[in-house]
């Protein structure tokens, strides 16, 4: 195909050739001849009609693939700037959470504060209330033992004063009362 072009560039060539006794003409100057143009054209052409094709649909598949990956970018692009807008909206409402959890705080421990006052205040009654009850009744036992202790002392200072002031006759006046009283309940 190369030398079919080449004998028809020459053969055209020599279609616009003018005498030999002339100048050349302006496309037959030495070293830049028109018929390498026109070779030089038609294998541009030649080539063109057969990588058209495949360069294209690379072309166009690589021009699909920049604009999937700028449409993804975007995606994360916007993604990303959501997410930063949320931590500086947060950012901006940390003071304000702060804020509020420590003056929370502050009311709970208020509230913690007067929960235990009540109940040390309820602690104390109870305690009062039971330390009343075991004096009273350990005052009704050292009453009832002073009593018991009154008691004893008491027969025991009576059995002194009867020792003391009993005789032998009225000891035995007392048992001969006794005898006789005795043997009137049996009847």
């Amino acid at each position: 195909m190369i030398r079919i072009l080449l004998f028809e560039t020459t053969s055209f060539a020599g279609f616009f050739a003018l005498r030999e006794d002339s100048v050349s003409p302006w496309w037959d100057y030495p070293g830049l001849e028109l018929w390498k143009f026109v070779n030089l054209g038609i294998f541009v052409l030649a080539l063109l009609y057969f990588v058209k094709r495949p360069l294209s649909d690379a072309f166009r598949s690589r021009r699909e693939t920049i604009r999937r990956e700028l449409a993804e970018a975007q995606q994360e692009r916007d993604r990303a700037l959501s997410k930063l807008a949320a931590v500086e909206e947060r950012l901006r409402g940390l003071d304000s959470e702060v804020a509020a959890l420590h003056e929370q705080s502050k009311l709970q421990a208020e509230a913690e504060r007067e929960r235990i006052a009540q109940e040390t205040e309820r602690e104390i009654a109870t305690v009062r209330a039971q330390a009343q009850r075991e004096i009273e009744s350990a005052g009704k036992l050292a009453r009832h033992e002073l009593r018991r202790f009154a008691a004893q002392q008491s027969v025991r200072r009576a059995e002194e004063i009867v020792r003391r002031e009993i005789r032998l006759d009225d000891d035995t006046r007392l048992i001969e009362r006794n005898v006789e009283q005795l043997g009137r309940s049996d009847l």
